[in-house]
């Protein structure tokens, strides 16, 4: 086991700085405006005001929600060739046998601008679960994540035991978004993740996380990947009733292979042709068409 991912696994994260080259971070930042200005297809759009700048329509964004479905710059950031190169040493590196396989699932490019709210504690495999425990969020910090701008906050070896923590309402609205909070830890247990800009911020899906408000006057942007091990199932449905015999057997192919992919027989189910944007504070949840994948957050 390299040195990477035994740190990894007895952790349940990872910081790799420069990981990211600085025009990659351009590329992202400049396509976060396409979002907002409705160059790609997307569901919530904001309302502009007339002759808006890159900046201020960025202003108007949170988040994106699966920009890889619509955008070639968040597309190739999930095959982004130093991710793929950690997560080859760390997604599974739990298993005994596990050969590196890796596929990819979800995207999110968060925003968060000034006095934009953080997430309160949670764990990302309450959102999308897997049979094997290897989620793994790759956090590509597009700016200087720091504890005044809404950095992420992590409680080193929270995964150990796969366990995952009741949730309720917080009572801080003006700290964190609509999200649960997770409870039942010791929260003096967290320590904030500073790093500069082109770093990434590997982390477990089990392992508990959270970011506070931003409270400077600059973005705190960040691309956010989520990955498994290509041959676990991902048993992650969003529209309908399961069956109870199908459960077991239950797989979600909408994902992207990085390499092997023991289940390419099974073909690859298609990407709705849109992305949409997580409503600002106040606003309320466009209709998703019955989908509960939309609300995965990873601060």
């Amino acid at each position: 086991m390299s040195d990477l991912a035994a740190r990894f696994v007895d952790q349940g994260f990872l910081v790799v700085h420069d990981l990211v080259d600085a025009a990659a971070r351009r590329e992202i930042v400049a396509d976060t405006a396409r979002f907002a200005r409705g160059d790609y297809p997307v569901v919530n759009p904001p309302e502009l005001p007339e002759g808006a700048d890159d900046d201020t329509a960025t202003h108007h964004v949170l988040a994106v929600h699966f920009p890889h479905w619509v955008s070639p710059v968040a597309q190739r950031m999930v095959a982004h060739p130093g991710l793929v190169e950690v997560l080859t040493q760390i997604t599974g590196a739990h298993l005994p046998h596990w050969d590196g396989s890796v596929k990819a699932c979800q995207s999110m490019l968060f925003v968060k601008g000034p006095g934009m709210p953080g997430q309160a504690w949670h764990q990302d495999e309450r959102y999308i679960p897997t049979r094997d425990r290897s989620l793994v969020g790759a956090w590509v910090a597009i700016d200087d994540a720091t504890v005044d701008n809404g950095c992420l906050w992590v409680v080193p070896g929270s995964h150990r035991n796969g366990y995952l923590y009741p949730t309720r309402v917080h009572d801080d609205p003006d700290e964190y978004d609509s999200s649960d909070q997770a409870h039942g830890f010791d929260e003096s247990d967290g320590v904030p993740v500073e790093v500069p800009a082109g770093s990434v911020v590997f982390f477990n899906g089990y392992l508990l996380h959270k970011s506070l408000k931003n409270r400077t006057d600059g973005f705190r942007r960040a691309l956010v990947n989520h990955y498994l091990n290509a041959w676990s199932l991902l048993p992650w449905h969003t529209q309908g009733p399961v069956p109870g015999l199908s459960i077991p057997t239950l797989d979600n192919r909408m994902v992207v292979p990085l390499g092997h992919d023991p289940y390419a027989w099974k073909g690859l189910a298609p990407s709705p042709e849109t992305c949409f944007l997580r409503p600002l504070p106040g606003q309320a949840w466009p209709s998703l068409d019955g989908r509960d994948d939309v609300g995965v957050a990873t601060a």
